[in-house]
Parts: structure tokens; sequence; C-alpha cells
């Protein structure tokens, strides 16, 4: 398996911007489908988005569309989530997940079978 690590999370008021990475090592990266997840205290983990090992079909759950961006740099080994507009709503520790089997569009916790220690992001209103 892959091993994931995040960064990037923090504090950031509402409407303001974070980007999360995503390091991976211990197995080619490449072979991979990416998805990010969060979890909210007292809610159960939810789909973010997910990326496929090229990066060219990516999937997005509703209420983060066209403020999250996921993307992928796998000459670096290294996933992205680019968050702008943010929310209160957004707060949560954020998780990046590895697919091995690289299918597409993978939106449930599932079908990963690697994932990071996570990252808090905090968004104040």
């Amino acid at each position: 398996q892959v091993q994931l690590e995040e960064s990037g999370g923090g504090v950031v008021q509402a409407g303001g911007s974070l980007r999360l990475s995503c390091a991976a090592s211990g197995r080619t990266f490449t072979n991979y489908a990416l998805g990010w997840f969060r979890q909210a205290p007292g809610k159960d983990r939810e789909f973010v988005a997910a990326s496929s090992v090229s990066g060219g079909i990516t999937k997005y759950r509703d209420s983060v569309k066209g403020r999250f961006t996921i993307s992928r740099d796998n000459a670096k080994n290294t996933g992205y989530l680019q968050m702008n507009s943010l929310k209160p709503e957004d707060t949560a520790v954020y998780y990046c997940a590895a697919d091995h089997w690289a299918r597409l569009q993978a939106a449930t916790q599932y079908e990963y079978d690697s994932w990071g220690q996570g990252t808090q992001v905090t968004v104040s209103s």
C-alpha cells in the first residue's frame, strides 16, 4: 500500500482559501486513484472529491462544486485539494485516500485502501 500524509490545514475566516497537500510514498502514486474525505465532529466521514490516475476525470460532492478543486502532480507523488470560498460548514478533519484499483470517480470510503492521518480545517464565521 501507498503511505499518505496530509498537510496544509489550519484556521481561516469564512470566504478564505486553503490548499491541502497529500504526499505519497512507498508505492507508485501514479497507479492509484486519489480521493479526499472529511469528517466533522459527531458526523460520519463524507466524500469530498475524487481524481482519476491521470487527473483528467474528477468528481465532487455537490456542496463543494465550484469552490474546491482536486488535482495531482504525479511527478511529485502529491495530490492537492484547493479550497476557495470556505464556509463554516466546511470545518472538519480532511483525509486523503488512495484506491489501488484506480476506479473512476470512487465516492465511498470503502473503495479506498490507503489513508492519511488527517489534517484539521477550521473555518470561522
